[in-house]
């Protein structure tokens, strides 16, 4: 089988040998062996990956990148080939299914015997998987090193971080576009709003099967699912059959519009979060097809083709629950549409999410809940609207904790509190939708008849406006006068953190100080510290869950500065999972977003579960001073030197750097970093607080609850012209 030249970035090559780049900057212009560029530009070379692992080898630079990165390199230095891939899916599936004893005697073969084991292991597995048969043997003798970096990445990150690298490499080498993961507590609240037990769940653009095995979660026990993307059914299949052992699944490949593997079958639930703006969806050769009950879909509306699709594959009273961009809410082609939509009763709730909430980021997604309707059923006089984009904690208009870079300034989305909030709406609205209490610019059940105007605008924004008559200025002029008092309280509390003193400047003329540092990993070998993590489980949501009740704190509290809001219900993993002390260093393990990378657990964390998005650094106190260890850890140029990947970094605990200082220098460190974090956690506060007092008044000003102060005896009340 063909191989290929990789390539690599300096950035890369920095990652790979757990440097800075600065350092491979010194390499190039220090050493005349270092590997000349094979491509790119004089401002951005690439160098053979082959001719850089060579190098570093001959340096005893030993490679240090995560399980994920490492693999990421291994595929990258072959050929891109479906076959293989296939093959290397497979593999994965056959390891996550081992005890870690058995994945522990694999690592001690030889590269030819794990080639061998592989290929006689996988031989029959490949027939099973979605897409035509792989023709050939799977491997060749080459493949060794990738097969162990799968094996790494399964026994210390999962089988689903290795399916999704392997995917990932397929993806950059294939026509298809805009494929979007879908983020793990999506999934969970679109399973979530589906109501009561449902046993057949059906999600005709499945992509990684993530939405499938979150219905799995809630008692779904035949999966079946369909995507256009071959290495996409096949991580789908493979997914499943990890985070779902005792589930049916089936998976197909094909375009689900064009060619439905499953045409006539009746399911008594529908996911999907289908392709977004597809003009070329099938609007021509599929004008008379049956499934177009409410209208034939105009040919930039392929949303509503998808919408029209899952609702023909519903048995009469099943739900769906799709995620749609939010201009299938209003745009004039699909008028019509969804007109019949919401006048058949078809549109039982449209939410909407806030920007950051999946792919692609800067729009804010929509939820749509939809029922198909039976012969029997009492008219629907009504649709609930939920609007979370503005709603408080929501993260509108900020960075996702977890999500890429993207140079916004979005602050972590609170799911915990925005899946309560939308569950509660949704479970008062089923249980008596002519009874259901409004909630002021957030939830509102909106009649059909006034749905049904010219635009149809189904958008939660502009339904879920309260009228006048449905506020109370009495309550509201006392929240506005409670939120004044908490915000004058944080406010003068935040200029007295502001008042800091725990530093000093350089002598004038000098510069920067150094010193020496060792890697997190460097003084773990040492006994100065502890690296801690939870390792999730492959067998996903049928794992063993932890038998504690305490609570999970993960990534968004550190980001946020809360405490532990994570379900344990929700955490699975294969190993105990550890318990936070005070003293304990927490570091998110995904880089990006605002709010502090690391913190130091205090007692509100003490007992907690750790969450698996969340590095633990439990430093021995003789040795070291965990503030000072939390302030370097979590600065961002040491982040930026531990992350690997491209769009997602992910911080590689033992690459963080910590300067070697004597105690007594590393408590007068800890004693400043904490005054900072004193700084963020009021400033945040304070805004928080400005933010929830300004809605308030504005909204009491603009709907006539709350009046101006009058002007004072003689003052003018004109108004001048500008």
């Amino acid at each position: 089988m063909p191989e290929t030249t990789a390539h690599v970035t300096a950035a890369e090559i920095s990652r790979i040998a757990g440097v800075t780049r600065a350092t491979v900057s010194n390499w190039r212009r220090r050493h005349a062996d270092f590997p000349h560029p094979s491509g790119g530009t004089d401002t951005s070379p690439l160098y053979d990956l082959g001719a850089v692992q060579a190098w570093l080898g001959s340096r005893g630079h030993t490679q240090v990148a995560d399980p994920r990165e490492e693999l990421r390199t291994a595929v990258r230095f072959q050929a891109s080939d479906p076959d293989r891939t296939a093959g290397r899916i497979g593999v994965v599936l056959t390891l996550a299914r081992r005890s870690p004893d058995e994945t522990a005697a694999l690592a001690d073969l030889t590269d030819a015997e794990l080639v061998a084991r592989a290929a006689e292991e996988v031989a029959e597995l490949l027939a099973s998987l979605p897409g035509p048969v792989p023709a050939g043997p799977p491997f060749s003798a080459s493949d060794g090193p990738t097969l162990r970096a799968i094996l790494r990445c399964v026994r210390e990150e999962g089988g689903p971080a290795a399916l999704a690298v392997l995917a990932e490499r397929e993806l950059e080498d294939s026509a298809a576009t805009g494929v979007y993961g879908t983020p793990e507590p999506l999934t969970r609240l679109v399973a979530e709003l589906l109501p009561g037990a449902v046993a057949r769940v059906l999600d005709p653009a499945c992509g990684s099967g993530a939405l499938l095995a979150a219905a799995a979660g809630r008692g779904a026990t035949t999966l079946l699912g369909q995507d256009s993307v071959p290495v996409q059914a096949q991580r789908a299949a493979v997914g499943l059959s990890l985070a779902a052992p005792r589930a049916e699944a089936t998976v197909r490949v094909g375009d689900s519009l064009r060619a439905d593997a499953f045409d006539g079958l009746t399911a008594d639930a529908v996911v999907c979060n289908p392709p977004y703006g597809d003009r070329d969806w099938g609007h021509d050769e599929l004008a008379y097809d049956p499934r177009w009950a409410y209208g034939v879909p105009g040919r930039s509306e392929s949303e509503l083709a998808w919408v029209q699709h899952c609702l023909a594959h519903l048995a009469p009273g099943g739900w769906a629950v799709l995620i749609l961009p939010p201009a299938t809410a209003s745009r004039p082609s699909g008028r019509r549409v969804r007109a019949e939509l919401v006048r058949g009763g078809a549109v039982r709730a449209v939410l909407a999410l806030p920007a950051g909430a999946a792919p692609p980021l800067h729009v804010g997604l929509q939820l749509w809940v939809l029922q198909r309707p039976e012969p029997a059923d009492p008219e629907r006089k009504s649709v609930l609207f939920i609007d979370m984009a503005g709603s408080p904690g929501s993260g509108a208009g900020e960075q996702a904790a977890g999500s890429p870079r993207t140079g916004s300034s979005r602050a972590p989305i609170d799911w915990a509190g925005l899946t309560a909030r939308a569950l509660a709406h949704w479970d008062a609205f089923t249980a008596d939708p002519d009874g259901f209490a409004a909630e002021a610019g957030t939830a509102r059940a909106v009649p059909v008849v006034d749905l049904l105007d010219e635009l149809v605008d189904l958008t939660p924004a502009r339904q879920v406006r309260i009228s006048r008559t449905d506020v109370d200025p009495v309550e509201l002029s006392t929240r506005t006068e409670t939120g004044r008092r908490e915000l004058t309280e944080a406010a003068r509390s935040l200029l007295d953190a502001a008042d800091l003193t725990a530093w000093t400047p350089p002598e004038p003329g000098g510069s920067a100080r150094e010193w020496r540092t060792a890697t997190a990993a460097d003084l773990a070998r040492g006994g100065a510290l502890t690296l801690l993590r939870t390792v999730p489980d492959a067998k996903g949501p049928e794992g063993a869950a932890p038998a504690t009740a305490a609570p999970v704190l993960t990534g968004a509290d550190i980001a946020r500065g809360t405490g532990p809001t994570g379900d344990p219900a929700e955490l699975r993993s294969a190993a105990p999972v550890p318990v936070i002390a005070v003293g304990d260093v927490l570091v998110r393990a995904i880089a990006g977003g605002v709010g502090p990378m690391a913190r130091v657990a205090d007692e509100g964390d003490a007992g907690a579960l750790l969450g698996p998005q969340v590095h633990l650094l439990r430093p021995d106190p003789a040795r070291l001073d965990s503030w000072f260890l939390a302030g370097f850890v979590g600065s961002a140029e040491n982040v930026a030197g531990a992350s690997t990947g491209s769009t997602v970094l992910h911080v590689a605990p033992g690459r963080l750097r910590v300067p070697l200082l004597p105690m007594d220098e590393q408590r007068r460190y800890g004693q400043a970093f904490r005054h900072v974090h004193g700084l963020r956690a009021r400033a945040q506060q304070a805004a928080r607080l400005a933010e929830e007092t300004a809605a308030l008044l504005t909204g009491g000003l603009t709907g006539g609850a709350l009046l101006p102060a009058r002007a004072p005896a003689g003052a003018s009340a004109d108004i001048e012209p500008a």
